[in-house]
This record gives C-alpha cells, sequence and structure tokens, in this order.
C-alpha cells in the first residue's frame, strides 16, 4: 500500500533506463531550431525531459499516457461513477500505474498525517496587509514552510546524490499535503474575517480542501477533486512546470522550487487567466444582462477584440483543438447545474468565438482552455472571489510539479543551461545561411 515502497523498485528501473537512452541514442536529434523559435520564448522546442505527463497538440494532455476522459473511467472516486480521487492521480503520476482504492485510501491517509501547518507560517501571511493579493499570501506561506525541508538538511549534512530523492520525496509530500491548509487560511483570512475552519480527517484530499474552505456540498466536494486532478500537471513546458524544474536543477529544494512555480503561475498569461475570464463574463452579464442573444455576445466580443483586448479563455499555446479539461467541466456543468445563467453563456461563447477568432485570422486555436471555464462552476457553488482563483490552481498543480521534482532527483537531471543568443549572432547567422543557399 505505500507509495514510496513502490518508487524504490520503479527508481533503479529507470534510472538504466535512461543512462541507455543517452548512452545509445545521445546523438539522434530532435529537430531544428530556428529563429522564430530563439526569438518567440523557445515556442515548440524539444528541451525538457517531463516524465509525469506529455501535451499532444490534438488530444490534448495525457497523464502517464492515460487521457482525461480514461483517467475518469479507471482512476478510483469517492463513490462510484463520481470524479477521480486526486490522490489516485498522484499515485499515477509518480508510478505510472493505476492505483487500487485500498493504495488510494493509504496515500490519503498518509498526506493527512503530513498536513499540520507550524504557526510561523500563519505569522508570516498575517505579517501581510490583507489586501494583498490571494497569491502573494499563498506564495508567502510555502516559502515560510521552506524551513521544515528536508532536502536542505540532508543536503547540508552531506547526502549521496544518488539519495537525493528521498528527502525530496518526504518534501515533496509534506508540501502536497500542507499547500490546502495554506490556501484554506489565505481565503478564510481575506474573504471570511479570520475564521479558520480545521481539517477533517475523515475527508479526502479534494472534499477537507473544499471543507477547509468553508463549502461542504457533496456537489462542490466532486467538483474540487474534478478540479484538484485537471490541473494538476501539462507537461514540463510552461511556465509554473519549467520555472520549477529550471529552480529545482540548481538543487533547490521542493519549496523554494515551487514557490518560484507559483510567482509565474500569477502572471496574467499563465493561472491568473482563469481570475480573468469571470471578470469578464461577468462585465458582459454587468453591460448586457443575463438573457443576451447570440448577436448581442457576438458584438460585445468584437468590441473586446477591437479594443485591443483578448477574449479570455480562449487559445492555447500549444493545443489546437478544444482543451478536453474545458470538455469534462462542461459535462461536470451539463450534470449538476445545466440551468445556470453563467453556464448558459458559456455555451454560448462555445459557439461564438471560435468563428469570430477565425475570421480574424491572427489566432492558431481559437478553441476555449481549461480557464474559460472553472470559474463559472466556482461561481456557481458559491467560491465567487475570482482574485482567489489563481490560488486553487497552485494547490492542484503541486503535485503534478512535485511528482516530476522527485524523479528530477531520481534521474539526476543536471543543472539547466541553454545558450541564448543576441540579435547581432542571428542576423549573421541569417546572412550565412543567405550565402549558402545562393552559393
Amino acid at each position: 500500500m505505500d507509495l514510496r515502497s513502490h518508487l524504490e523498485d520503479l527508481i533503479p528501473e529507470q534510472q538504466e533506463r535512461l543512462k541507455k537512452l543517452k548512452k545509445e541514442h545521445g546523438n539522434v536529434q530532435l529537430g531544428n531550431i530556428t529563429v522564430d523559435m530563439v526569438i518567440g520564448g523557445m515556442r515548440g522546442m524539444t528541451g525538457l525531459l517531463w516524465e509525469t505527463s506529455l501535451l499532444d497538440p490534438d488530444e490534448g494532455i495525457r497523464f502517464r499516457g492515460l487521457s482525461i476522459p480514461e483517467c475518469q473511467k479507471v482512476l478510483p472516486a469517492a463513490f462510484p461513477e463520481g470524479e477521480p480521487l486526486p490522490e489516485g492521480l498522484l499515485w499515477l503520476l509518480l508510478t505510472g500505474k493505476v492505483p487500487t482504492k485500498d493504495q488510494v485510501n493509504a496515500l490519503s491517509k498518509d498526506l493527512r498525517t503530513r498536513a499540520s501547518v507550524p504557526d510561523h507560517v500563519y505569522k508570516a501571511i498575517n505579517a501581510l496587509p490583507e489586501t494583498a493579493h490571494p497569491m502573494t499570501q499563498f506564495t508567502t506561506g510555502v516559502m515560510a514552510l521552506q524551513v521544515q525541508s528536508e532536502f536542505q538538511k540532508a543536503y547540508e549534512k552531506g547526502i549521496s546524490k544518488a539519495k537525493f530523492w528521498e528527502p525530496t520525496y518526504e518534501d515533496a509530500l509534506n508540501l502536497i499535503a500542507q499547500v490546502p491548509v495554506v490556501a484554506a487560511f489565505v481565503y478564510r483570512r481575506i474573504y471570511k474575517g479570520g475564521q479558520v475552519i480545521p481539517a477533517d480527517d475523515s475527508l479526502d484530499y479534494g472534499a477537507n480542501f473544499s471543507h477547509m474552505l468553508g463549502f461542504d456540498s457533496k456537489k462542490m466536494q466532486e467538483l474540487m477533486r474534478l478540479y484538484v486532478t485537471i490541473h494538476t500537471d501539462h507537461e514540463g513546458g510552461n511556465v509554473s512546470a519549467h520555472t520549477a524544474h529550471l529552480v529545482a536543477s540548481a538543487l533547490s529544494d521542493p519549496y523554494l522550487s515551487f514557490a518560484a512555480a507559483l510567482n509565474g503561475l500569477a502572471g496574467p498569461l499563465h493561472g491568473l487567466a482563469n481570475q480573468e475570464v469571470l471578470l469578464w463574463i461577468k462585465n458582459v452579464v454587468e453591460e448586457c444582462g443575463e438573457n443576451i442573444t447570440t448577436d448581442q455576445l457576438k458584438d460585445y466580443v468584437w468590441k473586446t477584440l477591437n479594443s485591443g483586448k483578448v477574449v479570455p479563455g480562449f487559445g492555447h499555446g500549444v493545443l489546437r483543438k478544444t482543451d478536453p479539461r474545458y470538455t469534462c467541466q462542461r459535462e461536470f456543468a451539463l450534470k449538476h447545474l445545466p440551468e445556470d445563467p453563467l453556464f448558459q453563456l458559456v455555451s454560448k461563447l462555445y459557439e461564438v468565438v471560435p468563428p469570430i477568432l477565425t475570421e480574424l485570422g491572427k489566432v492558431k486555436n481559437p478553441w476555449p482552455n481549461v480557464d474559460a471555464h472553472s470559474g463559472v462552476l466556482l461561481n456557481h457553488f458559491g467560491l465567487t472571489e475570482a482574485r482567489y482563483y489563481t490560488v486553487l490552481f497552485g494547490v492542484s498543480r503541486s503535485i503534478g510539479i512535485c511528482s516530476q521534482l522527485i524523479w528530477d532527483r531520481a534521474l539526476g537531471l543536471p543543472l539547466e543551461r541553454p545558450k541564448s543568443a543576441t540579435m547581432e549572432l542571428l542576423e549573421n547567422q541569417c546572412k550565412k545561411a543567405t550565402l549558402t543557399s545562393k552559393a
């Protein structure tokens, strides 16, 4: 039933697999680097080893080879036909194997024993003004947790590199267990007068997070299980995942690495987008009313675009179809809140926005992404504070980031140090290429 025991068996196999890959195929080329890629934020470059998930432009995210619909079918749930338990996905990400319900229950119990947060963490957060953004307060709490890092203590004592993964495992699971407690504290501090709700040890990870936030309905608990599961990981190239990997490559511990990732997640072009979507939708309702017609909605979308802004929640840096994370949330809404006015508005946007973005001709992917839907679901069940939504994303992302950090240590991945170029170098290279082609 013990997750760590499974990893102890798996790690030597994967270490040998990586060693063989590097020795026998290290010179195999994966593609050509273009000037566009260098200038365009390294977009599309294959340059990271990320074991826990892979993003396909057409199929969407696969967690250890399993799509989101497949995960919903095979991962253990709290009850039959329910949403998958996040603990089950954590097991899958770490081992590559679908856990049994007993294994998930054991892991859930283990996480509950690790969830106690020291008082100094709350004091650090309380030192900030309540008006500080929820992500600022959340990241401060994670940084305050860092003083308990097992990896840092072991490194200072002189641990063997072959054993780096062991204290990293302890840090990672402690961090995953504690971030919902810290996140709930931030929510209750800002929005509920500081009235903290203790954890309920009878509840699973997602349901307990919902409970500590102050939402005990069965449907909200199910939504939180789904939300945490689908937001855990999105391969290694997105800002938060890549940041954690980069910082950890310097042998920074999981707390430092995850805190850095949260600062990337807080950017408007990454995790903050889920906040922006709901605020934009509420502006539509405020200006046009809940019973907005399709033609009115088209006009509002064009008004947004013509003002130089984007329609939040549409498009993706990699995906070229509707985000499967959007689709499963839509299915949840159709099952549990089909009459919700904001959900009906989101459905209309699904019909209206893609054709307009296609007509505009500047967008490679006009389809909705994960952020287009999550805010409406949370809003329906009473979590209406849009500024807080990115914190929920951060709690979820801890599972994927920490899973990969364990494997970073187990596989002995090196310091990340890509080569940069000046514009002069690029111009000279282009001149050489031009002369060569003419010759």
